[in-house]
């Protein structure tokens, strides 16, 4: 489906040097293809990564990364390939392309063993990175993790078929930039017109760059939006120490799911986060990132 590509009409720029050099983090070529990130705080610490979700890149940690740097901890976010500032790579956006993304990064920055946080999406990522690295990973924290039956309207489960993904999201660019955006703010419970103001142009400057919407329709049709209970499973018997953190209104990843969970991962810590959707470490800092600087504070795992 490449040739279809040319219909992306709103991806017009190429991601290169140039614009990489403005940017106030780093690029380190990996396996798959170069991977943009920031890091900050003492690095003696045990690292503490940030892994985003489905589509809205490492910004996303924005109101957690200076926090948490600020608690004396060292701490990375990056993007998830396809997304933000990291390559867009010609092959399928699978949980193995994600694995080797994660593991490579660790490697190239010379951390044998992290905290992981994840967001959505990110989570049953992280989860199956344990289980596949148990050694490289200390604590978990999740934050509306996906991995759950979901509900998908009709309509959005057909994009996950060849070509007319393509013709939705390409060729009727404005319809499919406009219902990406409107789907990422149904993540928030009550967004103000300051956090608009501030998250949707930021949200909008990674659709520009050529292989977005080809890395977000693939990561949709691999899967990573589908039940994964498994995934949970494993990381209950693993017996890793787990933070739980759910937003009570979270229309994207339902709240009850938080009772699977629990039961699939006996040993989480649980925290419901009131007034907050599916974002509540960016809708309600003032309460995560305490729970977040005490869990990955503590005594080490």
């Amino acid at each position: 489906m490449a040739f279809l590509e040319r219909f992306f009409r709103d991806e017009q720029r190429r991601l290169d040097a140039g614009v990489r050099e403005a940017l106030p983090g780093d690029v380190v070529r990996l396996s798959d293809g170069a991977t943009y990130y920031q890091q900050a705080g003492p690095p003696r610490r045990q690292p503490v990564i940030l892994i985003h979700g489905f589509s809205v890149p490492q910004f996303i940690w924005d109101p957690t990364f200076d926090v948490l740097t600020a608690a004396g901890l060292h701490v990375i976010r990056y993007d998830l390939f396809g997304r933000g500032y990291s390559d867009r790579p010609r092959q399928p956006y699978d949980k193995a392309l994600f694995m080797r993304q994660l593991a490579d990064l660790m490697d190239a920055l010379k951390l044998p063993r992290a905290d992981l946080v994840a967001l959505s999406m990110g989570g049953p990522l992280a989860a199956e990175f344990a289980f596949r690295f148990p050694k490289r990973v200390a604590k978990l924290a999740l934050i509306d993790p996906a991995g759950f039956e979901l509900g998908l309207p009709a309509a959005v489960q057909a994009l996950r078929l060849p070509l007319l993904g393509e013709l939705a999201l390409g060729v009727l660019g404005r319809f499919g930039r406009r219902s990406l955006i409107e789907s990422m703010l149904t993540d928030f419970y009550q967004p103000s017109q300051v956090t608009l103001d501030y998250f949707v142009p930021r949200y909008q400057e990674q659709m520009q760059y050529r292989g977005f919407k080809r890395a977000i329709l693939s990561t949709f049709r691999r899967g990573l939006l589908d039940e994964d209970l498994q995934v949970y499973q494993r990381l209950g018997q693993g017996g890793k120490p787990v933070l739980l953190i759910w937003g009570q209104h979270d229309q994207t990843v339902p709240f009850h799911h938080h009772q699977t969970f629990q039961q699939l991962v006996p040993q989480a810590e649980f925290h419901a986060i009131p007034a907050a959707g599916h974002l509540p470490h960016f809708e309600r800092p003032e309460l995560v990132n305490p729970l977040l600087i005490e869990f990955l504070a503590g005594s080490p795992a």
